[in-house]
């Protein structure tokens, strides 16, 4: 079984966790709507992966929706005391599977409330506010009303440490201004590159940085050469893009989510493999 010590461990808030996780998306059915086509499948991956050591999860009850917070709780609860859960509000699901802003004070409250149920947890280990002035990726936009909103909720009892997702510097900044921030999750990889600053900047604060879509946006031209240091490698391409995010940055956590055992073993072996330098500067080169 894969060592996920060889990733290191980084603050998520008070927490300790380590820097291979996992992510729950993909356990919903197609599109991220409804129920998984195997959900015994989709428990067995979840037991696998806190059996192989992952102790922070990311998901959302606007995954399905409910669909995998009502796994996460029937496969893992009662929880490991070590396992941090990491969830995100600040959407909803149209009746056709739509993503809409579920931003208000009363959705918001009424989100948290959702996850605490499905989840069964009393507190809410991390909340995560997705911001969507553009579902597909940051835009400005101005984040008091709802993440001072959030802040109250914090302030209740209901969560531990608040985070941001699809958010700009800016916003970032300015969240910052309201709350302690916890984390950024956005997406990020070997050619999806324009968090590089922010990264560094959040780095520098000992702030977690948690990469989604690994191998998003890839032209042929550099999935090929991806592959062509996969092969010299004798890893798989999303493993080599796992392993340079891992070596991109300390504070960077990473959440590959899979719904099949072998890809998620797959996933977690990308914590032990080392990129040599010169494997390093044709991906580095790929941005």
């Amino acid at each position: 079984m894969t060592d996920l010590n060889h990733a290191g461990s980084f603050q998520l808030g008070t927490r300790t966790v380590n820097r291979m996780g996992y992510g729950a998306m993909q356990l919903a059915g197609p599109g991220v709507f409804g129920p998984p086509k195997d959900r015994e499948g989709a428990l067995a991956v979840l037991r696998d992966a806190v059996e192989a050591g992952v102790n922070h999860i990311d998901t959302s009850d606007f995954y399905g929706p409910h669909i995998t917070n009502q796994l996460i709780r029937e496969a893992l609860h009662p929880y490991r005391d070590d396992l941090t859960l990491v969830t995100k509000i600040g959407a909803k699901r149209g009746p056709g599977g739509s993503w809409d802003a579920a931003f208000t004070p009363a959705e918001l409250t009424t989100a948290v409330h959702d996850n605490l149920r499905h989840l069964d947890l009393d507190v809410l280990d991390v909340v995560n506010l997705r911001l969507m002035f553009d579902v597909h990726g940051p835009a400005e936009g101005d984040i008091e009303a709802p993440l001072t909103a959030l802040a109250e909720l914090q302030q209740r009892g209901l969560v531990r440490h608040i985070g941001l997702s699809n958010a700009t510097p800016a916003q970032v900044r300015q969240g910052q201004s309201i709350t302690r921030i916890a984390c950024v999750q956005n997406q990020y990889n070997l050619v999806h590159r324009g968090d590089d600053a922010l990264i560094d900047d959040l780095a520098a604060q000992r702030i977690a940085y948690v990469p989604f879509f690994p191998l998003g946006g890839f032209t042929p031209l550099q999935s090929g050469a991806l592959n062509g240091v996969a092969a010299s490698l004798g890893a798989t391409p999303m493993q080599v893009a796992l392993a340079w995010l891992l070596q991109r940055s300390p504070n960077i956590l990473l959440i590959p989510g899979t719904s099949s055992l072998a890809h998620l073993r797959q996933n977690l072996a990308s914590a032990s493999l080392k990129l040599p330098a010169d494997a390093l500067a044709v991906l580095d080169g790929l941005a």
